[in-house]
C-alpha cells in the first residue's frame, strides 16, 4: 500500500482577505446624540466588487444557448448586470458601515438611518450614501467619588406584616355578587364612557376594578374614584371628572377634564380565606402560617430595599446630571420609551412587587413617558461611562441572580423565564440594569453616607387601582408592553380566571 501527498484543492485553500475599501467621510454633528453622515466610495472600488462579483459569476453562470459557465463575459456581464449590481451595492453599504463604525470616534447606540431603495450604484462614477445615526452623547464625566449622601432606611414591623398579609390574602377571596352598597375595598365589575363636549372618546369594555381613593387608566386618572363610587350598588350608573395625563403624545388634550360614566354590572364582596394547611400548600407549598408571614415579610424587606435603592439613585444622578446638558433626539426618546419601561417593570418584579403594582407603574408611566424616559436615558448615559471608565459589566453570575428572583416573584423556573427575556429581546434591558445598579453600588461604597430611619407612611400616596385602557381613544395603544404572568398571558386574563393557584406574592 502506498501513500501520496496531495495538493489541498482550492476549496480547501484560506480566502485572502478582502482589501480595505477607501473612504471619503464626512460627518455631521446637529445634535449631541445625532450624526449625519455622508460616505464616498472612490469609483476604483467600485469596479473591484463589480469585477470580483462577476468572476464568481462567469463560470457558474446560466445563459441560453451555451453550456453552464461556457458563455462569453461580456453576455454574463449584460444579462446579469441589474442583479449583479444590487449585489454589490448590498456588499458595498455593509462594508464600508462596518469600516465607518471602527474608524469614528462616536459610539453608535442604534442602527443606521437610510434610505436603502434611493442608493442608486453607478458603475462609472464613485458610490456615495447618507445617513443619520444615533450616538452616545460626549460629556466630561461629573465627579463622584466621596459625594456626601443621605440614605433613607425602612423598618418592618409586625403591623407592616398584618397589614400586607391581608392584602396578599385578599387576592385569593372568594368573590360574592351582592345587593348591597360596595364600599371602599369592595371590588366592582364595571363598564365606562368617556366623553368630551358630549362627544364620545372612548367606551371600555367590562373590568373587575378594586374600589380605591383612585382609577388611573393609561392616560389618565379619575382622582376621586373612591368617593365617587361609595355606596353604589348593582346596575347604578354613576358620573365623574377624569383628567387627561400631562405627558400624552397630543398635547391639546394634556389636562383636559373628561366627562365618564361608570356602569356597575356588579358588586362584589370579598370573603377572606381561612389559613388551613390545604390552602397554605396551594398558595405557596408553605408548612404553615409563620412561614407564611416569613415570606411576606422577606417581599417587604425586598420592596423597602428597592425603594431606599431608588432614593439613593436619585440623590446620586440628580448630582451627576446637574452639569451634564445635551439635546435629546425626540426619535431616541420614543424609541427608547419602551426599553426604559421593560427595564423598570423587571426592577419592580425581581424587587418583590407584584402585578397590581406593576400596574401602576405602567400606567404611570404611559401618562410620562416623555419626561421619564428623558432623566433615564441621561442618568443611563452618565452611569454607563462611568461604568467603562471603571471596567464593569454584566457578568453571567448575574443575570442568573436576576433572572431567579424574578422567577421567584412570578413563581415560574429560570429557564422559562430567561427564555422569555430572550425572545422578546430584553436581555440589553436587562444587561443596563444590572451595570447601573453595579455603579451606583461603587458610587455608595466611595461616599460619605449618612442613615435616615424614616417613615413610609408619612406622605404616603392615596390608595390607586389601575387598569390598561386609553381614554382618549377606543382603540389602545400597544407600543408599551403590559406586565404578564409567567405564560406571557395579559395580567387583565388571567384576572379574571376563577382559579387563583400559584405562590403568593406581596404589593
Amino acid at each position: 500500500m502506498s501513500t501520496s501527498t496531495e495538493t489541498p484543492s482550492a476549496d480547501l485553500a484560506v480566502t485572502e482577505e478582502k482589501p480595505a475599501l477607501t473612504l471619503d467621510v464626512k460627518v455631521e454633528s446637529p445634535s449631541a446624540c445625532l450624526r449625519d453622515v455622508l460616505v464616498t466610495i472612490p469609483n476604483a472600488d467600485v469596479k473591484r466588487y463589480l469585477k470580483d462579483a462577476y468572476d464568481e459569476l462567469v463560470p457558474e453562470a446560466q445563459v441560453p444557448g451555451f453550456r453552464s459557465g461556457r458563455a462569453p463575459r461580456k453576455l454574463v456581464e449584460k444579462q446579469f448586470k441589474d442583479r449583479v449590481q444590487e449585489q454589490v451595492k448590498g456588499s458595498l453599504l455593509m462594508d464600508s458601515l462596518g469600516q465607518v463604525t471602527e474608524s469614528q470616534d462616536f459610539s453608535a447606540i442604534g442602527e443606521p438611518d437610510f434610505d436603502y431603495e434611493a442608493i442608486k450604484l453607478d458603475e462609472d462614477a464613485d458610490f456615495k450614501f447618507q445617513f443619520k445615526i444615533e450616538v452616545r452623547p460626549e460629556f466630561k464625566t461629573p465627579k463622584w467619588e466621596g459625594i456626601k449622601l443621605a440614605k433613607p432606611v425602612e423598618e418592618i414591623s409586625d403591623a407592616d406584616v398584618d397589614e400586607a398579609l391581608k392584602r396578599v390574602l385578599s387576592r385569593y377571596a372568594t368573590l360574592e355578587a351582592t345587593d348591597e352598597a360596595a364600599e371602599a375595598g369592595d371590588k366592582l365589575l364595571i363598564t365606562a364612557k368617556f366623553k368630551l363636549d358630549g362627544k364620545q372618546l372612548s367606551e371600555m369594555d367590562e373590568e373587575r376594578v378594586t374600589i380605591e381613593d383612585r382609577l388611573s387608566f393609561s392616560d389618565a386618572y379619575c382622582e376621586d374614584f373612591g368617593k365617587l363610587m361609595a355606596g353604589v350598588k348593582e346596575g347604578e350608573t354613576r358620573k365623574g371628572k377624569a383628567v387627561v395625563a400631562e405627558g400624552v403624545d397630543n398635547e391639546e388634550m394634556r389636562g383636559k377634564e373628561l366627562d365618564v360614566e361608570f356602569h356597575v354590572v356588579e358588586v362584589l364582596k370579598l370573603e377572606m380565606p381561612e389559613l388551613t394547611d390545604e390552602f397554605l400548600e396551594e398558595l405557596g407549598d408553605f408548612e404553615n402560617e409563620g412561614e407564611l408571614r416569613s415570606f411576606v415579610n422577606d417581599s417587604l424587606a425586598r420592596q423597602a430595599d428597592y425603594r431606599t435603592q431608588q432614593a439613593v439613585r436619585k440623590l446620586i444622578v440628580d448630582l451627576l446630571t446637574a452639569d451634564v446638558d445635551f439635546e435629546l433626539p425626540a426619535t431616541l426618546v420614543r424609541k427608547q420609551t419602551n426599553r426604559e419601561l421593560q427595564r423598570q417593570i423587571m426592577e419592580l418584579k425581581r424587587s418583590g412587587f407584584d402585578d397590581e403594582m406593576v400596574k401602576r407603574f405602567v400606567n404611570a408611566s404611559r401618562q410620562n413617558a416623555q419626561a421619564s424616559t428623558e432623566a433615564a436615558l441621561r442618568e443611563h448615559f452618565v452611569l454607563e461611562q462611568i461604568a467603562e471608565e471603571q471596567k464593569i459589566d454584566a457578568e453571567e453570575s448575574d443575570y442568573e441572580d436576576e433572572i431567579e428572583l424574578i422567577a421567584q416573584q412570578e413563581d415560574a423556573p429560570a429557564r422559562r423565564v430567561r427564555a422569555r427575556l430572550e425572545k422578546q429581546g430584553q436581555m440589553d434591558a436587562l444587561r443596563n440594569q444590572i451595570v447601573e445598579r453595579k455603579v451606583i453600588e461603587l458610587i455608595v461604597e466611595k461616599a460619605k453616607v449618612t442613615e435616615e430611619k424614616v417613615d413610609k407612611k408619612e406622605g404616603e400616596d392615596p390608595t390607586e387601582f389601575a387598569v390598561y385602557h386609553n381614554a382618549l381613544a377606543t382603540k389602545n395603544d400597544a407600543s408599551i408592553p403590559e406586565a404578564k404572568y409567567a405564560d406571557d398571558s395579559p395580567m387583565e386574563t388571567q384576572d379574571k380566571k376563577k382559579d387563583d393557584s400559584g405562590k403568593v406574592d406581596e404589593e
